[in-house]
């Protein structure tokens, strides 16, 4: 059969307000042209991001119930510990409420000002937490990740000529980790090929640096690598699993993307030393050291999802689904980076909007207009996200991509909402020229896509 059908039935649904291209049009004005600050009940498909949005299981919900609530030692974390540990492999299991949360304990913990943090594309809140602790958060992808067009099967790969540069230039004594995102979000949602993650660990130990996951949405990583790589295409996602955290020191995991988690996080570490660091500053911010800010029955519900998401059914249905999305654009002509990402197809803001010059933010104009016409909200991933002003010229720096993700929810919508988005689409792009550019009101100095304001350009 051809037709890739959902491994799961749907059990309990929950309304979805249908609002009018004129009140949408009220609502994004009145959000500063910010996705981020409409109401998520006047969004029809809310594609702003899979962190925390994705649908629990049976298992889970149940799971909830058996939740122990007992402030130190209970049961639940030791269930999540023995979870963790199961996929992971490290000694030291510390759970947090988050993903920032994971990236800020461990950046306190081990990084210092003026240390530097190479990576194959830090993400938003992972570049904020290097800079917060004054260390500078390097970005090495290879070349064809910069080609949205590029059908590289690992365009997350990390740049080993750069990487080993980068190494040799500032030593162990001022890089105090090399960080893989697995998949590469802000590259596209792109994989990392398991020769790229095994050359990375023979150059972390040639030069004495750890090497830590970002691991995200390790789970989809893993089946890329069984769909793409030699000699993986007979190993179950759990054994490819187990085999790229093998070569890691640690990992921190935003558990709210591959653990079907709707809250929590987690670091997973080798280092005696750097775990006792770690859970000093948990205490003092999260919560003790057995439950990380994080309620009994979360910890729960979390065990369970890291079991489910490495189940082959729900991993073949996952990266189908958001691939039927992305070629049916294609289709259309929409541009997209290609290859299709695991958990978001990315359109590219600068080649759908091309009347709109960088200074006017053509792929944020492009997430306010598919807001307006269609109420689909997305994530702008690119200028507004990560561009940069000089201070001394004024000067605005513009990532290589402009890119807007429609980051699809785990286990939410069904294919009839995704051939809504893809007709959407369709129409906006053939009445592309129509998308007005927009400019800043108001940008903070840190993570300003969350809560910038914005005003059309007349």
């Amino acid at each position: 059969m051809k037709t890739v059908i959902e491994p799961f039935r749907i059990k309990v649904v929950e309304p979805i307000r249908m609002t009018t291209e004129e009140e949408r049009q009220v609502f994004i004005r009145e959000a500063g042209y910010n996705p981020f600050r409409i109401r998520a009940e006047h969004v029809l498909i809310d594609l702003l991001t899979d962190s925390g949005t994705g649908a629990m299981s049976t298992r889970q919900w149940a799971g909830i119930m058996e939740g122990d609530e007992s402030y130190a030692g209970a049961r639940s974390y030791f269930r999540f510990e023995e979870a963790v540990r199961a996929v992971f492999g490290h000694r030291h299991v510390i759970p947090t409420h988050q993903g920032r949360a994971s990236e800020r304990l461990l950046c306190r913990a081990v990084v210092k000002p003026g240390d530097v943090i190479p990576g194959n594309t830090h993400f938003d809140t992972t570049r904020a937490n290097i800079e917060d602790s004054h260390a500078e958060a390097v970005d090495l992808p290879i070349a064809e990740a910069r080609d949205p067009g590029n059908l590289h099967p690992f365009k997350g790969n990390i740049d080993l000529d750069a990487l080993e540069a980068c190494l040799r230039t500032h030593g162990r004594e001022r890089v105090p980790f090399v960080l893989i995102t697995v998949t590469n979000n802000s590259g596209g949602g792109q994989p990392v090929s398991m020769a790229n993650l095994r050359a990375t660990r023979a150059l972390c130990d040639r030069y004495g640096v750890p090497l830590v996951l970002d691991a995200a949405r390790f789970a989809e990583n893993a089946y890329f690598i069984k769909l793409r790589e030699d000699g993986y295409a007979d190993r179950t996602p759990r054994e490819i699993a187990r085999e790229m955290f093998s070569l890691s020191d640690g990992a921190l995991m935003s558990m709210k993307k591959d653990a079907f988690g709707n809250i929590g996080g987690v670091v997973s570490l080798n280092s005696d030393e750097w775990a006792e660091r770690v859970r000093t500053l948990l205490i003092l911010t999260e919560g003790f050291v057995t439950y990380g800010g994080l309620a009994g029955r979360d910890l729960e519900a979390l065990a369970i999802g890291l079991e489910e998401v490495l189940e082959e059914e729900y991993l073949r249905y996952r990266i189908a689904s958001t691939a039927y999305v992305g070629r049916h654009l294609e289709a259309c002509g929409v541009p997209l980076l290609k290859p299709f990402g695991g958990h978001a197809v990315y359109l590219d803001g600068r080649a759908f909007c091309e009347h709109i010059s960088n200074e006017n933010l053509p792929g944020w104009s492009l997430s306010v207009a598919l807001y307006e016409r269609i109420g689909l909200r997305a994530c702008e991933i690119g200028n507004v996200m990560f561009g940069r002003q000089d201070p001394a010229t004024g000067t605005w720096r513009w990532p290589p991509l402009d890119l807007v993700r429609l980051a699809i929810p785990r286990r939410v919508y069904t294919q009839s909402h995704m051939d809504y988005v893809i007709e959407g689409i369709d129409e906006l792009y053939r009445q592309r020229r129509t998308v007005r550019g927009l400019r800043f009101v108001h940008r903070p100095p840190v993570l300003p896509h969350f809560t910038a304001v914005f005003e059309p350009v007349a």
